[in-house]
């Protein structure tokens, strides 16, 4: 029988939004791909590129797409501020949900993705593990201020919704900022290329908290898990690898995967001591064929920053998704040397694909 599920997934040049579409794709769904810079398409995706902020626009490349059955919601639009972040982001999912809802008559889930700043995570040290049963914190938080909006509209209406929180995601993507394991094999291959250690720099205090993260491939299948259990409708979880770790002791194994010494933790801005590199990059580019010389391309100093500066734990119960049904696991050390294996198998990092290191 011919699968009928129609997915729409917004922000599809994502980490998130690249690696839904790809597991969609292999499960033979037909897959809508939006963002602003579209994409190539292929027999079961095709691609709208549409400014989401432009609600005229996005009604007229969406007022077509009858046959969607699940949103998958992905995007995001960044901002100078917290505060600021609120209204383009809440405007751009009304402009979608409100654009398919009236057409799309077998409509039955819009999934929200979301992260661990609903707990306030990005503000300073919050309740660990953080649990979907937590207080809420002040505004402003667009994350909430979205799920607000679907939870507004979905009353008496036959389709469901998800809010998914994943923790910092691990997966490829070219040319987007919140790409950390992407990050931390450009500084290493800086680092080997000006022959010195490869030292942690951020706060002393971020070496040693527990923190977790989130395979994007089992973030997509959890997402998508989520959208189509008839249990998990209108219901929100964290979803994570499932173990902790510490900068401490994952450092000194992803320098060993670059062949690199390590050195005591030094607090080291990226953004700023990382700014004057680009030549250096674009000699290794050359010197090594890499496929993406440019540095702007590979190079996410600001969040990587960010994530360094967490000098607090960061983690959320996960128990909640496998109550629900969902029991993947991932370890994150693994998860890393693969990642790091498929940057240099795509020419995105010097190097060839090598043996992990003994996982533990």
């Amino acid at each position: 029988m011919q699968n009928t599920k129609v997915a729409l997934v917004v922000g599809a040049n994502g980490i998130i939004g690249g690696r839904l579409i790809e597991e969609l794709e292999s499960r033979r769904w037909q897959v809508i791909g939006l963002s602003r810079r579209g994409g190539i398409g292929r027999p079961a995706v095709s691609y709208l590129k549409v400014d989401l902020l432009d609600a005229q626009a996005t009604r007229r490349a969406l007022r077509p797409l009858t046959g969607i059955t699940h949103i998958f919601y992905a995007a995001y639009q960044d901002a100078p501020d917290w505060a600021g972040l609120v209204g383009p982001n809440l405007m751009m999912l009304k402009n979608v949900v409100e654009a398919v809802e009236p057409v799309a008559q077998g409509l039955e889930h819009i999934s929200l993705m979301q992260g661990y700043k609903v707990y306030g995570a990005h503000l300073g040290p919050f309740k660990t593990p953080a649990r979907e049963t937590d207080a809420g914190h002040m505004p402003p938080e667009f994350n909430v201020d979205q799920q607000h909006y679907l939870e507004r509209r979905q009353q008496n209406k036959r389709w469901t919704w998800s809010a998914i929180r994943p923790g910092v995601v691990g997966g490829f993507s070219l040319g987007k900022p919140m790409n950390l394991a992407l990050s931390i094999a450009v500084y290493a291959s800086i680092s080997k290329a000006l022959g010195v250690p490869l030292r942690f720099p951020g706060k002393p205090g971020a070496y040693h908290a527990l923190l977790e993260m989130t395979d994007a491939g089992l973030l997509a299948r959890a997402t998508i898990w989520a959208a189509t259990e008839p249990n998990a409708g209108n219901q929100a979880f964290n979803i994570n690898n499932g173990d902790l770790f510490r900068w401490s002791e994952l450092w000194p194994k992803v320098a060993g995967y670059f062949g690199l010494a390590t050195a005591p933790p030094l607090p080291m801005p990226l953004t700023a001591i990382m700014a004057d590199k680009a030549d250096i990059w674009r000699d290794l580019a050359r010197e090594h064929g890499l496929s993406a010389p440019d540095y702007q391309a590979v190079a996410g100093w600001p969040f990587a920053d960010f994530v360094f500066s967490w000098d607090y734990d960061m983690f959320a119960d996960g128990g909640k998704a496998r109550r629900f049904g969902f029991h993947e696991f991932v370890e994150t050390e693994t998860m890393f040397y693969a990642l790091f294996d498929q940057f240099r198998q795509r020419r995105i990092i010097p190097g060839a694909p090598q043996s992990a290191p003994p996982a533990g």
